[in-house]
């Protein structure tokens, strides 16, 4: 339920009427509080660092820089925050770009709203979260990668790294590993970069789509 994971979001969108029918989509949701709205990147990124959210909704295209710009200056000032890009683009470079900047969701404007309010509940939970859409374009993306190890045993995963990998692939949230896993959050971010570097994958979001290739 929603309510058990309360979170201040922050939006970021150079469309009024767009801000104003998230807002409104939001307001009805027990949990959920919008404490801020920015037009463009750079007052997105002054609110950001001066209300600190839980969750930032970011627009891909503005005017005075893209989202995927703010994105990379929020998640270098070290903010503990996530960020779920809300977009119309579908396109795969956008995605990719997104992904490898350091999103923590991919979601497209055109979702019903009910689908919308469910995708940020699993993001407030700490997953990650992507339309099934779009985890078929990252899905075709990496399969036409030559340099993706095909499998766990031609990756070289240790069994530590097999564990994580299943929960990170579940959604879960480095905090959410190491409680699973009773160790330090910290020994887990070291796990998914060596996860990363054997997968030659850049993002989180590319393991959970690269596991479920796995499994079909």
């Amino acid at each position: 339920m929603l309510h058990e994971y309360p979170q201040s979001l922050l939006i970021v969108d150079d469309h009024p009427l767009f801000r104003k029918g998230v807002r409104y989509l939001v307001n009805m949701v027990p949990g959920f509080t919008i404490i801020g709205e920015a037009s463009n990147g750079q007052e997105g990124i002054d609110l950001a660092q001066t209300l600190a959210p839980d969750m930032i909704l970011l627009d891909l295209h503005m005017k005075d820089m893209s989202g995927i710009d703010v994105l990379k200056v929020i998640k270098a000032s070290g903010l503990d925050c996530r960020v779920v890009m809300l977009t119309v683009s579908d396109q795969t470079e956008d995605l990719v770009a997104a992904l490898r900047a350091g999103a923590d969701g991919y979601l497209l404007k055109e979702m019903e709203p009910e689908d919308l309010v469910d995708k940020l509940a699993e993001a407030a939970a700490g997953q990650i979260i992507l339309t099934e859409r779009m985890v078929n374009v990252l899905a075709h993306a990496m399969r036409n990668d030559s340099n993706q190890p095909k499998t766990r045993s031609e990756a070289g995963l240790t069994d530590q790294e097999q564990r994580i990998l299943e929960l990170v692939a579940s959604g879960k949230s480095n905090k959410l590993v190491a409680r699973e896993l009773n160790i330090a959050e910290g020994t887990v971010k070291v796990h998914v970069k060596h996860l990363l570097r054997k997968l030659n994958l850049r993002s989180r979001l590319e393991v959970v789509v690269w596991y479920a290739e796995q499994q079909k």
